[in-house]
């Protein structure tokens, strides 16, 4: 522990930052500080524990909340003056509740809450609610619907999208495509969730081929 810390570059006041990022769907979440302190409680505990510059204490994320960070891999910058968590959040990183800090973007020179989404973002926003879903389970959810059901259902209605996809295609409708295609990437998902697998699982294939 002592080789790492020494190859660690802290400030002046001990602290290095650490950018949280969601495990699965690659989303970032928050930008947190920690010290030799609360590195080593992260690694011995797994969840994310930083050191607050404006309380000057230990806080462990979701201590008060119950939205953990539940902490699968730490990575460093080419400096060591960066730390990076890929973690599972227990609930939304943000404490206005939405899940990631980051949901405001400069327009014009101003603070503004639209933040256009790219179609990346948007397959990784379902994919990111779908893990909600299978985390913290909600009565009426259609996907806990489906992941309730199990595979075999999951796979069912896998089967009847790309159906519902190749008929769209031979009827060469745009809207209904777009449509059919759309249910399918969604029954995908719950699929790849069901699997304990993620898009990035997908890309990294299609990256090798």
């Amino acid at each position: 522990m002592e080789k790492l810390l020494n190859e660690l570059k802290f400030d002046e006041k001990g602290l290095i930052p650490a950018v949280v990022q969601d495990a699965a769907t690659r989303e970032v979440l928050m930008v947190a500080y920690m010290n030799a302190e609360t590195l080593k409680l992260t690694l011995e505990t797994k969840k994310a524990t930083f050191f607050s510059r404006s309380r000057q204490e230990v806080w462990v994320k979701g201590a008060t909340s119950g939205n953990y960070m539940n902490v699968k891999d730490i990575r460093v910058d080419c400096d060591g003056d960066c730390l990076l968590i890929l973690a599972v959040p227990d609930g939304p990183a943000c404490h206005t509740g939405n899940r990631s800090c980051f949901f405001r973007r400069i327009d014009n020179g101003m603070l503004s809450g639209d933040i256009e989404r790219t179609g990346l973002d948007v397959l990784l926003d379902e994919f990111a609610t779908i893990m909600d879903r299978k985390r913290s389970p909600e009565d009426g959810s259609y996907t806990n619907y489906l992941l309730n059901k199990g595979e075999d259902k999951i796979l069912k209605k896998v089967g009847e999208e790309a159906a519902e996809v190749v008929i769209a295609g031979k009827n060469r409708d745009k809207n209904e495509i777009a449509y059919e295609t759309s249910d399918l990437l969604y029954h995908l998902a719950v699929m790849l969730a069901d699997n304990d697998m993620t898009w990035d699982d997908i890309f990294k294939e299609m990256a090798n081929r």
